[in-house]
């Protein structure tokens, strides 16, 4: 059975369903498990000062913005798995075009993650809604990630280092070295309006989902929107109308 776990915001529940159910269409049997800061085991595991600000939420080890609940949340996967096994993290806003148990593919046992390595520099300040677009080394790396959950070097990723060291040395997998991190192919994490895989397993609309101003017309909108209806929404092309 494929373990998924993927990223839960109470702002965010919408595309969080849209996503688990394009997952389980796809991938018969799968396991998903919502994690974030406030919900489910990750709950009693996230003790990080959080501040809750008008946009989103202010991370203040990072003394930094956190765009959603699992920014940091995500890490905490290998530990609810008990250091066992491999697992699959992926943002909230992801749409699944392919079985995810062709991941099974890329379980190389060499290395503690596998992800896929993009060069992503956003040229603008804002994403989602109005949230702060923030730049970092790695960025969009850990948005989709395939963890060797029992791979002895995810041990340092313990509970305590999550809780305890600035979000931006998370996401460039600080507790590894760089021979340790995996390359996924491109297609299962296509970022929507960056991205130029033709037929991608794994969508993910990282700037702005199909139901927002602004986004209604990108790329893979219609799916999302088929799904959306499948998971019994009836939303309009026309945002706000």
């Amino acid at each position: 059975m494929i373990r998924v776990f993927l990223g839960w915001d109470a702002e965010e529940m919408l595309a969080w369903n849209v996503a688990a159910h394009s997952i389980r269409r796809h991938t018969p049997g799968v396991s998903i498990e919502a994690v974030g800061m406030t919900t489910g085991r990750g709950r009693q595991l996230y003790r990080r000062p959080t501040k809750y600000l008008d946009k989103g939420y202010w991370d203040v080890l990072s003394d930094a913005p956190m765009s959603t609940a699992h920014a940091i949340a995500r890490f905490l996967v290998p530990a609810l798995c008990g250091y066992r096994g491999w697992a699959v993290f992926a943002d909230g806003d992801v749409l699944a075009r392919r079985s995810l148990a062709e991941l099974e593919d890329w379980m190389d046992p060499r290395y503690a993650v596998c992800v896929v390595q993009h060069d992503f520099r956003p040229r603008e300040s804002e994403k989602m809604d109005g949230q702060t677009q923030t730049v970092y080394a790695r960025k969009n790396w850990s948005s989709v990630m395939l963890l060797h959950c029992a791979h002895p070097a995810n041990r340092a990723l313990t509970v305590d280092l999550v809780n305890e060291v600035p979000g931006r040395d998370l996401h460039r997998f600080c507790w590894l070295s760089d021979d340790l991190i995996g390359a996924l192919p491109p297609e299962w994490n296509h970022l929507v309006g960056h991205s130029t895989h033709p037929d991608p397993a794994l969508v993910h609309f990282t700037s702005g989902l199909p139901n927002m101003a602004g986004y209604e017309h990108v790329e893979f909108a219609d799916e999302w929107h088929e799904q959306a209806r499948q998971c019994g929404y009836h939303l309009s092309r026309a945002v706000g109308a």
